[in-house]
């Protein structure tokens, strides 16, 4: 099933009229009007033109040995969920849970560790479960600690056999958000939960600007080839949000 984009140009604008605490904003009527509202919010004008269009997705990723990845309902929306795994010992990390977890309980993988993008309610609300049914220990940003999950600090890193972990911080949509590199696989993967999405970004942010600036140094400074994978919408590339989502691009 192809995952649409998460957001419209108008979900692009909303989202950075509240981050930048400015009176809401008409619904533009022609480009003229896309890309003055672009200067206003330093959005990137020809990206935010694309996306009103609606001419521009990322290419489709294909299947990569070690990733699974899984869309669940929540609400009245759908969250994405992931699990890693070593492809030669078969050894998996789930990284969040999405609304649920049956999918990553049927995969017939060792899931040996849980790891937490943030905290929001739609990223962890199967954990109880998760955890009841594999014995894995779950890990959360010490910077938004909860029950049931062993805190650690920013820059720690973590193994699934013989594939490695790195951690980064993203915060801003979240007070402990969490990017967690992976290498060892066939690309490098970034799994980023709602800090980027293809062409967007998550909203309701706990600080616009940090979520700008912990993007921008700690997952987009990444090598373009590298996968992305957000808690919201399609699988994408650093190269491809770099050149075109509108919040990153000038």
């Amino acid at each position: 099933m192809k995952i649409p984009l998460e957001d419209s140009y108008l979900d692009i604008i909303g989202k950075s009229q509240r981050g930048l605490k400015l009176p809401a904003i008409p619904e533009p009527k022609s480009e003229t009007e896309i890309r003055s509202i672009a200067a206003q919010l330093h959005l990137g004008a020809d990206a935010l033109v694309v996306s009103s269009k609606q001419a521009w997705s990322p290419q489709d990723q294909g299947p990569l040995e070690g990733l699974l990845c899984f869309n669940t309902t929540f609400e009245d929306m759908t969250v994405n969920s992931y699990l890693i795994f070593d492809p030669q010992t078969k050894i998996a990390a789930a990284f969040d849970t999405g609304a649920d977890c049956s999918g990553m309980l049927d995969s017939g993988l060792k899931i040996e560790q849980i790891f937490i993008t943030h905290t929001h309610t739609d990223h962890i609300i199967d954990l109880a479960r998760l955890k009841e049914k594999t014995g894995a220990k779950a890990y959360v940003s010490d910077r938004e600690p909860i029950e049931g999950a062993e805190p650690f600090s920013d820059g720690k890193t973590f193994s699934i056999g013989r594939l490695s972990v790195e951690t980064r911080r993203s915060s801003g949509h979240a007070k402990g958000g969490v990017t967690f590199v992976i290498k060892g696989l066939q690309k490098p993967i970034a799994i980023v939960g709602d800090a980027l999405f293809a062409g967007s970004m998550g909203g309701g942010m706990v600080s616009f600007e940090e979520a700008l600036k912990t993007t921008r140094e700690n997952i987009l400074s990444l090598p373009e080839e590298t996968i992305v994978c957000s808690g919201h919408g399609p699988l994408t590339t650093v190269g491809e949000e770099k050149a075109n989502n509108p919040f990153f691009t000038k």
